[in-house]
């Protein structure tokens, strides 16, 4: 059992973790009701903590190949592990998914769905095609995507729901690479299918090129998911569709950036992300436009 003062005590470093490491997801978080919205921190701690370990990096920034990818991986999953049987193992994002783990029920699958992309990203791999892309950000993102529709009070036997989830995961995730191909590169990191060519970040016109075709992607991703987003309480819904309107906006400014998009970092301003915030609350009254997932790539069961 936890008590309440741990319980509050894990919250809040959750809050300071998510505050430092993802300002559009600390932001659109906010619209959540207070339990979903610390849960939703808690999970998000011990993914940020994962990403940190695999990446050599902290909250997010600063990422540098590690030396030793395979030791990193064995202490992810033996901490993992020992948090999901219970156990209080004394290091905060760890101890936050042995909290929300239980409190949510969260399927083991989804949990060791993500746990095989810092593997990947370890193995030093890179897609081959289209498919391996997206099986990869499935494992990154789409699980979570899953997993915070759980939070979020999604059924784990609403498989078509869980699908759209994963599909907003995929999108974001897609929009994070168009986004750091050239920072991504810079650590030996190349998410680029091989069989779109080689990849030379010098090339602007390239990956100018290549973010066209990720933005394409992200926006077949987002609408799926927003048939998904429709299902979800009304709090929930607006904080997902406020997130996918961040989010899509990022990979929309690096493809409207063209050739100039990795010159600095795009980001979405505050200004811009409140009125995505305020429409995407106009958004939560509309019924979406029915989207079949027929074409789409769809997670493993």
């Amino acid at each position: 059992m936890i008590s309440a003062a741990e319980r509050t005590s894990l919250v809040a470093e959750a809050e300071r973790i998510i505050r430092n490491g993802s300002k559009s997801f600390r932001f659109a978080s906010n619209l959540f009701d207070q339990r979903t919205r610390e849960r939703a921190w808690l999970l998000y701690a011990w993914c940020r903590a994962c990403d940190d370990l695999a990446d050599g990096q902290t909250l997010g920034h600063g990422a540098v190949a590690p030396a030793d990818p395979e030791r990193r991986i064995a202490f992810i999953r033996e901490t993992t592990n020992r948090a999901l049987a219970g156990e209080r193992v004394g290091v905060t994002a760890f101890d936050a998914l042995r909290v929300v783990g239980s409190e949510c029920a969260i399927p083991r699958r989804f949990i060791d769905d993500h746990l095989a992309g810092f593997a990947l990203d370890a193995a030093g791999w890179r897609p081959r095609n289209e498919a391996d892309l997206l099986r990869y950000c499935y494992h990154v993102a789409g699980a979570v995507g899953c997993m915070m529709a759980i939070v979020m009070g999604v059924s784990p036997e609403d498989e078509d729901t869980l699908d759209r989830a994963s599909d907003l995961g995929l999108a974001f995730q897609l929009a994070n690479i168009a986004r750091d191909i050239v920072e991504d590169q810079g650590v030996g990191r190349v998410y680029i299918p091989a069989e779109w060519g080689q990849l030379d970040v010098a090339d602007r016109e390239q990956l100018a090129a290549i973010a066209r075709r990720l933005g394409a992607l992200v926006d077949a991703y987002e609408a799926s998911a927003r048939v998904g987003a429709a299902r979800l309480p009304f709090r929930a819904r607006w904080a997902v569709l406020s997130a996918a309107k961040v989010y899509g906006g990022i990979a929309r400014k690096v493809v409207a950036r063209g050739a100039s998009a990795w010159d600095s970092r795009t980001i979405v301003g505050k200004p811009a992300k409140l009125a995505m915030v305020l429409g995407a609350l106009v958004e939560c009254g509309d019924r979406p436009a029915p989207v079949d997932r027929a074409g789409l790539w769809t997670r493993p069961r």
